[in-house]
């Protein structure tokens, strides 16, 4: 995947705005850890990050669940969101804004695009037939269903026949300047595969879609026809643009847009693409705004090989899955073992296999030990070294270290989580590996001093690099290998690790400060257990 801008002095990118008709489950998850990660990164390099999260909650799907619960739409929405929130707040999730689409502000925000919209005569009253995924919120073509006219994505659902009056938005006016910005900014669209599908699809042809619905009250209504509803996509994805007002501005179009826009990166799942690689792009362009500079669809998620459901029983509560095992450990294993962009797989097995081996053995160990012979060689302190005195040629360590911060940076830019935790890992091993070949403990008992404090000082130094690198992805685990190298950078503090120069300094091999005191050794990991049936 192509890198994402790294010069820029902003950053704004959203996840998707989530759909309340549930409570939150493991994709929301994955997609909102990987958000977060980013904008972690990206606030590590100096970056001002607007982080926006949120909840779309107009639609039929909506009106129908409050119903099923006996309660009024609004009250299922609080309710749900609330627990998106929670979710967020479990995982360790520092986004900035949370948007709502049944805010008030949004309200206005969507009445002026609207209106903008149809003064360039792209929405017109029209009569829609055919087969609707209440789901889905759209009507499907019988080439998308599936055996009895099922919806392939929701596949334990019929679809409905419709046959009602609906305001269309002129989506085929804008069939040619797609294909010019697919041609022009290749990396519009990311990963490859998920560019071919949104090509393919607008290959076909482009046709209006639908953007009111009659008889459904939970809703804006079409300001020009109140007894219409605004259709819930042309209603969400303006949800990032309310969410880019500041508490005390006039809640308008003009103002949403005058600082963050346009958004840096969509990160969404590859269910939603079309939306926002075709319609919210086509949506802009009439209202002659700027375009979102990357949308990005990730893979969806199975469990031990096969699609998770409930009707399957094979699903993973994911705020159990975080109170089990901490935020760290589930932020870790979906960044580091599911390739980006590609489906991935949960197996508990594999999970704890990982953390173990990775967290408390390699990396968890490797700090207890050092820290264990730096309290017996070198009493306590880091050795009186600085890392100009060590040569590449003598020492390992250093030579992996040297443009380790480059190559990181590059996998996080490219949002290649899983080869930024490979090359960091590589240095984490070496230094276990370091240590048995030097044998400080010998050279201790020869008075070679020098020479001990000089391995000591390269293991712990690259310790603090790799926790440092590895902050965006676990950042109470770096904290704590900060905190017993007696250094006070918080990674969860954004004034703390944010300042343009710190990047520069603290991602480069040797900034380990000579003769700092040390804290006691404790395992910063605990080794996990599955759970006894």
């Amino acid at each position: 995947m192509n890198p994402i801008d790294c010069q820029k002095p902003t950053f704004a990118l959203t996840t998707p705005l989530y759909y309340v008709n549930a409570a939150p489950h493991l994709g929301s998850a994955y997609t909102t850890i990987v958000a977060d990660a980013i904008a972690r990164f990206k606030r590590l390099q100096g970056q001002s990050v607007l982080m926006i999260t949120g909840t779309d909650e107009h639609g039929q799907k909506i009106q129908r669940a409050a119903q099923a619960s006996g309660i009024n739409p609004q009250e299922h929405c609080d309710r749900v969101a609330a627990t998106f929130a929670s979710l967020w707040q479990k995982l360790n999730i520092q986004y900035d804004r949370f948007s709502r689409t049944t805010a008030t502000d949004h309200e206005k925000i969507v009445k002026d695009f609207f209106e903008r919209v149809w003064n360039k005569g792209d929405i017109y009253l029209d009569r829609q037939k055919g087969w609707y995924c209440v789901a889905c919120e759209e009507f499907k073509e019988e080439r998308e269903l599936i055996e009895d006219r099922h919806c392939a994505i929701h596949t334990n659902l019929q679809t409905e026949w419709r046959d009602e009056e609906n305001y269309f938005f002129r989506l085929s006016n804008y069939q040619q300047q797609l294909e010019q910005l697919y041609a022009e900014k290749p990396d519009f669209i990311q990963p490859q595969s998920r560019r071919n599908e949104v090509l393919n699809f607008v290959k076909q042809g482009l046709r209006d879609f639908s953007i009111s619905r009659v008889n459904i009250d939970w809703g804006f209504p079409i300001p020009k026809d109140p007894k219409h509803t605004i259709y819930v996509w042309f209603d969400a994805l303006l949800g990032y643009v309310t969410a880019l007002l500041d508490s005390q501005q006039e809640p308008t179009l003009e103002n949403a847009l005058s600082h963050w826009w346009p958004i840096d990166l969509h990160l969404i799942g590859k269910d939603i693409l079309r939306f926002h690689a075709v319609y919210w792009p086509a949506m802009l362009l009439s209202a002659e705004l700027p375009l979102p500079r990357q949308v990005v669809g990730h893979g969806f998620l199975t469990k031990d090989g096969k699609k998770m459901g409930k009707s399957s029983g094979n699903t993973v509560d994911p705020v159990e899955l975080v109170e089990r095992y901490g935020s760290d450990a589930v932020r870790y294993y979906f960044l580091k073992e599911i390739e980006f962009g590609q489906d991935g797989d949960y197996n508990e097995i594999r999970f704890v296999s990982v953390l173990n081996a990775d967290l408390a053995n390699d990396l968890g160990n490797l700090l207890n030990r050092t820290l264990g012979m730096t309290k017996k060689y070198c009493q306590g302190q880091v050795p009186s070294v600085r890392g100009e005195e060590i040569s590449t040629a003598e020492n390992t360590l250093k030579t992996l270290g040297t443009d380790l911060g480059d190559r990181v940076a590059q996998a996080y830019n490219s949002l290649d989580f899983t080869q930024a935790c490979e090359q960091i890992f590589i240095l984490i091993r070496s230094c276990n590996k370091f240590i048995d070949e030097q044998a400080p403990w010998l050279l201790y008992k020869q008075k070679k001093q020098t020479e001990v404090e000089k391995i000591l000082y390269a293991v712990l130094e690259s310790v603090r690099l790799s926790a440092y690198l590895l902050s965006p992805i676990i950042p109470n685990l770096s904290n704590a290998v900060y905190q017993q190298l007696g250094l006070d950078l918080d990674f969860n503090n954004l004034a703390s690790v944010n300042p343009r120069d710190n990047f520069e300094k603290h991602a480069q091999w040797g900034f380990l400060p000579a003769s700092g005191s040390l804290k006691p050794a404790k395992p910063i990991f605990p080794q996990l257990e599955l759970p006894s049936d």
